[in-house]
Order: C-alpha cells, then sequence, then structure tokens
C-alpha cells in the first residue's frame, strides 16, 4: 500500500473519531509462535500510533523477535465503524513516564483529586516504559456505509454477476 493511500484512509473523519479513541487491540506473534491479541491504550500522533508498557512485559520479547503487528480499533454499536492498521513496531525504552503514557490515559472519568493519585502511582512504580511506536504500513476503514469488509464487497459483486447474467 502507498503512503498516500494510507494518509487518505487516515485522515478520514471516521478514522480520526477513532484514532481519538482510549483503547486498541494489538495483535502479535507471541514466543511460543501462537497468535495474542490484547487491549492497550494508545495515542495517535498524526502518524505514528504510541502505546506504552513496562519494561517487563511479555510482549516486548515478541516483539523484539517479531516487529510485524495489527492494531484494530472500533465501535461498540451497530454497524460498528473499524479501523484496520498494520505495521512494524519499534521499540523505544524511555527514563520516567513517557509523556504519551500520561496522554493516553487522561481521558479516563478521573477527578482532578484521583488524577493526581494516579499519576504519583505511576511515577512510583516505573523507572521507565517502553514506548511501542507503530507507523502504519497498511490501513482499511470499514463504516459498513461506504466500506465494507473485502469478502463482503466481494460477495455483492459476484451477486451482482450473476443477476445481469
Amino acid at each position: 500500500m502507498r503512503p498516500t493511500e494510507i494518509t487518505d484512509i487516515l485522515n478520514r473523519p471516521i478514522s480520526q473519531e477513532l484514532l481519538a479513541r482510549d483503547l486498541t487491540r494489538l495483535a502479535y506473534i507471541a514466543k511460543d509462535g501462537t497468535p495474542r491479541s490484547i487491549p492497550i491504550a494508545f495515542t495517535w500522533n498524526g502518524a505514528e500510533i504510541i502505546l506504552c508498557t513496562s519494561k517487563n512485559a511479555p510482549k516486548l520479547p515478541a516483539l523484539r523477535n517479531n516487529p510485524m503487528v495489527a492494531l484494530t480499533i472500533d465501535t461498540e454499536v451497530h454497524p460498528p465503524k473499524i479501523l484496520l492498521i498494520r505495521g512494524r513496531a519499534e521499540l523505544d525504552v524511555v527514563d520516567g513516564i513517557p509523556d504519551e503514557y500520561l496522554q493516553m490515559n487522561g481521558s479516563y472519568q478521573m477527578t482532578p483529586e484521583q488524577r493526581v493519585e494516579w499519576e504519583a502511582e505511576v511515577r512510583s512504580l516505573y523507572d521507565g516504559m517502553v514506548r511501542i511506536v507503530v507507523t502504519p504500513t497498511w490501513a482499511k476503514l470499514i463504516d459498513f456505509e461506504t466500506t465494507l469488509p473485502t469478502a463482503v464487497e466481494e460477495l455483492i459483486r459476484q451477486r451482482a454477476e450473476r443477476q445481469h447474467a
């Protein structure tokens, strides 16, 4: 997929809505060779998806071994809106708490007092974190109005061909 195609998809209003959500599902291949899909907080900086995790997270050795990942960001309503992204995870070990981690956890319902307590707890727990930086290499938006899953598009095309035969 060409970078301009990816940018066009990610800049659509529905994609921007989805990229502003709190959680994505990160899919990767674990060290034992089996797939994993985990919910994880994220933030979008306009070019990359940033995820943050502890330096001892089990996903890190797996991502070092095979950095190819897939992300799903979706809604819980019918019809769902779904943004599918593939890319390569780059791991960036940082001292302290990355700004993105504090931003991505800022939308949960917390009073200002709870926020202060939460941030103090985070700072006392982590001496550093790993930023998982994913630059999209492929993207697809499915909104069930203007875009459909590829298999459904194929079925619709086949039905139309049968009806016109």
